[in-house]
């Protein structure tokens, strides 16, 4: 299964999922601000634990600079639940459970997992403008991203 997959100027697709807690979240939400959309495989591992502990140990700066944080992947929402009492994660968690999010980004799809072809999450992750009318533009897109040392790459980019 090929997806498309997204470039700076393309419009975000729109998503309205629940996070951890059950209620509802969308991208419209931000409307007239910025949010950093990351997919993720799967709460409670060890690459997605390290990417969600430096997001949330950036959250702050982040936040200052205008942005938003949700990660989202298609875990239940009671896994969520877990991952961010366990690790105290600062920002929204999002489930997908049925992968149309992800698919919509092109985050899930074929990739090379250990050298064998495989079909899952791909870890990427957008920053997003939400224009006042809650529609979104991908501002940054970038796929196939290492876990370890992510966040500080992506702060540097964006000069956070």
């Amino acid at each position: 299964m090929t997806t498309a997959h997204l470039s700076a100027g393309d419009t975000a697709p729109a998503f309205r999922l629940p996070d951890a807690d059950g209620k509802e979240v969308a991208l419209a939400d931000y409307a007239g601000g910025r949010v950093i959309v990351y997919f993720y495989p799967a709460a409670m591992t060890p690459g997605c634990t390290t990417q969600a502990v430096d997001f949330t140990g950036a959250n702050e700066d982040l936040s200052a600079a205008g942005l938003a944080v949700v990660g989202i992947s298609p875990d239940p929402v009671r896994k969520l639940a877990a991952f961010r009492a366990q690790q105290e994660i600062s920002f929204p968690l999002l489930s997908d459970e049925d992968k149309t999010v992800l698919t919509a980004y092109g985050a899930y799809g074929e990739k090379l997992l250990y050298g064998k072809k495989v079909e899952g999450v791909i870890r990427s992750t957008f920053v997003v403008d939400v224009a006042e009318d809650g529609v979104g533009t991908v501002a940054v897109a970038q796929y196939n991203v290492r876990a370890k040392g992510h966040v500080d790459k992506l702060r540097k980019e964006l000069q956070v």
